[in-house]
């Protein structure tokens, strides 16, 4: 290997090893805070509860430690073991077009994965999930969730590979503008069919029995100056005990779903101020700014893309015998995943201060603090979510701040 290579190897395996060095820390922090009731809790939880979370927590972690360094040997192997040369090799030997060639690599390599992670997922959904009485899927509901996730799966990106390696060879000088184009334009027909088209695929929708709720949840939204076409149950409890809900739709009139686990768990209240929260996503403009910053980043990176397909330096650094733009397409995908690195703390601390303005919303639109403190309490038993992360854990791991930060503001914010 030459110094460039060496050098890149090496910096992936310092990134590798830092994200296990933040989970022994997580770990570590549990071990030692695990047995704590916060005052928030008291009442709530008790040791034998305390003592599940712990367990959950670190069995978690340490599977996923595990699987990670598996996955991670795997790519290692496969980029610098000469794997993704010989691969290459083989493709460009098939001697197909350009485009069919770009599907049978890439589908290829995504199968390649699927299988990989079979016995991952396998692993902790009828171990880890079953024996903290989360799952309640069945073999064959795997097996089916499975097989409709990979032809969605193929469907879709062969659409996306097609299309861009069709752009590629009609515009080569512009490319880079019109693949970000075609592919801003997919995700946003995909949010817009997808609550029609592919989630009635995996779960059952009906509405809600409740009208007298159906009547409260329309009310707060029309003061959000959200109009709701249709409330849901979804039939989550066939999968899993975990919680959840969230809107769906593009504008102003949206599709708002409920998990009929989370209809069980939470009061009316409750209810109302989780959906007032997500209401603040959409009233502060929260997604409108994350696919703005996405977009934008996108673009900057196609731009890069654009310059680096165009030459061999990627070849030549990887020691790839054959110049094709999907073995270039891997290795920028591969460093590119390098680069990103730095910027997750960022990235997660934006989206907390974004939950943060979310809970504010919600508290001002319900007037009622006090159900989504509740509500937030009901969640993290029911999901056995870790009370005590280590801050350098979560500030690269967490999308939504510690719920204890979250209740202790909430409760400064309401005095």
């Amino acid at each position: 290997m030459n110094f460039y290579l060496i050098l890149i190897f090496v910096i992936y395996i310092l990134i590798a090893a830092f994200n296990y060095w933040l989970d022994h820390l997580n770990i570590s922090n549990l071990k030692k805070h695990g047995a704590d009731v916060p005052p928030e809790f008291e009442g709530q939880i008790d040791e034998s509860l305390l003592g599940k979370i712990r367990d959950y927590t670190i069995e978690n972690t340490r599977f996923g430690v595990v699987s990670s360094m598996i996955n991670n040997i795997i790519l290692l192997v496969f980029i610098f073991g000469g794997i993704l040369d010989i691969y290459n090799s083989w493709a460009s030997s098939l001697d197909l077009s350009f485009i069919l060639a770009g599907l049978v690599f890439f589908l290829l390599l995504v199968y390649a994965e699927t299988v990989i992670s079979i016995p991952f997922s396998l692993y902790r959904t009828f171990k880890i999930e079953k024996k903290y009485d989360f799952n309640t899927m069945t073999p064959k509901l795997w097996i089916m969730d499975q097989i409709k996730s990979l032809i969605i799966t193929t469907i879709m990106l062969s659409l996306m590979i097609a299309g861009g390696l069709w752009i590629l060879l009609k515009s080569p000088d512009l490319w880079w503008f019109w693949v970000w184009c075609f592919f801003f334009t997919f995700s946003i027909f995909i949010m817009y069919i997808s609550p029609y088209v592919l989630e009635p695929l995996f779960n059952k929708f009906v509405p809600i029995d409740d009208e007298e709720l159906e009547g409260d949840i329309n009310s707060v939204m029309t003061r959000v100056g959200i109009k709701v076409s249709r409330v849901f149950k979804m039939d989550a409890s066939k999968r899993s005990t975990h919680t959840n809900a969230y809107f769906s739709g593009i504008g102003k009139v949206k599709r708002i779903v409920l998990f009929d686990t989370l209809l069980k768990q939470l009061s009316k209240s409750e209810i109302l101020s989780v959906l007032a929260h997500e209401a603040g996503h959409w009233k502060k403009k929260h997604i409108l700014k994350f696919i703005i910053v996405t977009e934008i980043i996108a673009l900057i990176a196609f731009y890069i893309s654009y310059h680096l397909v165009g030459s061999d330096v990627l070849i030549e650094l990887f020691n790839v015998k054959d110049s094709t733009v999907f073995a270039k397409l891997i290795l920028l995908g591969f460093l590119g995943s390098m680069v990103m690195f730095p910027f997750t703390p960022l990235i997660h601390y934006l989206s907390r201060r974004h939950e943060r303005e979310a809970d504010d919303y919600s508290c001002t639109i319900t007037g009622d603090a006090g159900s989504m403190i509740t509500s937030l309490v009901k969640l993290s038993k029911d999901n056995l979510s870790n009370l005590h992360p280590h801050p350098l854990y979560a500030s690269f791991h967490y999308s939504h701040p510690p719920v204890l930060q979250r209740i202790r503001r909430l409760k400064d914010n309401k005095k």
